[in-house]
């Protein structure tokens, strides 16, 4: 893109899930936008370094899991085994096309894209570090700060991204570890656990909490704890990691537990360090406009995604709240919305989320925790994967839908799936949640047989104690 023109009514600061679909959606609404990204592909974390390469390879060591175990259906295969060169090639392809697809749809709607990092000059003007140099650009209407995230470490674990890993390290080792020791029972670090676990590592997950998953309804990540210890993954529960020390090819952790308990070593060839993301802000010189992060260092933003600053908002991973991307995506195109002269609006309490282990965990609501907590009368709908017809032709029974409903309306608040390609599943209560139905409604509505979602419906039977096939 030509530096001629240096004048917007928008500069994005990040081409990632908040920022390019903001930048689309800006341009459709007759705004002139700027976005300023220093990574050769756009789409930011999640498809360079987070999600997509983390479903590529899991998708790749989920179909080897898969032909592992065909005999079962009467199917003969041999020798199977994995290709880790092969695995990889097919991650990188993925993140390259859609990389390439981020790049032409910023093209296709006439959106200028700036390779560099920025830097706040002034409530109007951003500078632009390229390599070749720096300038700036102007924006006329608004600055918006979509930077992300980055992955948080430990200060007694230096990163190498060879022996001590964050997700990025774990997403390109060239070789399988032996042992993988995982600090944290998270989605990042259940996902890449699986992913090691299924090319041959032996994996043990150290968490401070004692449960994985945080956040998700107590019982279905019971549920899942106990899947994954099926499967071979080992969890250290309850510890925290207090030093590691170098012995020879490996890293030795001492971890010891939160309340008594007497300290142990988890000897591991590589550490994955997974606890988690911070606002990743560095070198936007926000004090420049007056913007000061909070404790944690996120940016504070009112409900239509105002900084401190006039004219500079702030969306996605950078503002807190739940770190997914389609979050960054609906407040990105919510903020154009709003910038364009409309009421773009985000309604948190619909945004699901997603573990992709096998089986998914798919949520999106309130928790049975939450309702306790709050004091909220309801009802529960069970209703098992073992039961659907669907799940055992495909042999995969493990897990369970729960649907939580309003004790007084049978409003919808919440469901839980753990289960065959939950993350599917869960969209269809997304939109009934939307549209506030009730159990009721979801029961009524007709369901193809065989399929997965019939699960999802018998569930909602459940709420009224009828279920059909159980």
């Amino acid at each position: 893109m030509s530096r001629s023109t240096t004048s917007y009514d928008l500069v994005i600061i990040g081409g990632g899930p908040g920022g390019y679909p903001c930048a689309i959606r800006a341009s459709q609404l007759g705004l002139s936008v700027a976005v300023i990204d220093d990574r050769e592909l756009l789409g930011g974390t999640c498809l360079n370094i987070g999600c997509i390469p983390s479903k590529a390879l899991l998708q790749a060591t989920e179909r080897l899991e898969m032909a592992r175990s065909l005999e079962a259906f009467g199917v003969m295969v041999d020798n199977v085994r994995a290709d880790l060169d092969g695995v990889m090639r097919h991650k990188g392809k993925v993140v390259t096309e859609l990389g390439e697809g981020v790049a032409y749809l910023l093209r296709k709607h006439k959106v200028a894209r700036f390779q560099g990092r920025g830097r706040l000059l002034a409530r109007d003007r951003v500078e632009v570090r390229a390599a070749d140099g720096a300038f700036e650009v102007q924006a006329r209407k608004a600055v918006v700060i979509a930077s992300g995230s980055e992955a948080a470490t430990l200060p007694d674990l230096p990163i190498d991204e060879r022996r001590i890993v964050t997700s990025a390290g774990a997403l390109s080792l060239t070789a399988a570890p032996r042992h993988l020791a995982v600090i944290g029972g998270g989605y990042v670090g259940l996902e890449l656990g699986s992913v090691w676990r299924r090319l041959g590592s032996e994996v043990t997950v150290i968490e401070v909490l004692d449960r994985i998953a945080s956040g998700v309804d107590s019982e279905m990540w019971a549920a899942l704890h106990k899947v994954l210890e099926a499967q071979g993954f080992q969890f250290c529960l309850g510890h925290k990691v207090v030093g590691s020390r170098m012995e020879g090819d490996d890293v030795v952790l001492d971890v010891e537990p939160v309340g008594d308990g007497a300290r142990g070593t988890i000897k591991a060839d590589v550490v994955l360090v997974s606890i988690g993301r911070r606002p990743a802000t560095a070198g936007l010189d926000l004090e420049t406009v007056g913007i000061a992060p909070d404790r944690r260092g996120f940016i504070p933003v009112d409900e239509g995604f105002r900084t401190s600053a006039d004219g500079v908002y702030a969306i996605g991973d950078v503002i807190g709240g739940a770190m997914l991307a389609h979050k960054a995506e609906e407040e990105g195109i919510a903020l154009a919305e709003r910038l364009a002269g409309g009421a773009g609006h985000v309604d948190y309490g619909t945004i699901p989320a997603v573990v992709y282990t096998w089986p998914e965990l798919a949520s999106v609501g309130r928790t049975e925790d939450d309702l306790k907590a709050a004091g909220v009368a309801y009802r529960v709908g069970r209703f098992p994967f073992s039961a659907n017809a669907m799940a055992k032709a495909r042999l995969e029974k493990n897990g369970l839908v729960k649907v939580l409903a309003d004790a007084a309306t049978d409003k919808i608040l919440g469901v839980h799936i753990l289960g065959p390609e939950a993350g599917g599943l869960i969209h269809e209560a997304v939109a009934a949640m939307q549209f506030g139905a009730a159990a009721e409604d979801l029961a009524r509505t007709s369901h193809a047989h065989p399929t997965l979602p019939e699960a999802l419906r018998e569930a909602c039977l459940a709420v009224a104690e009828r279920t059909i096939h159980l």
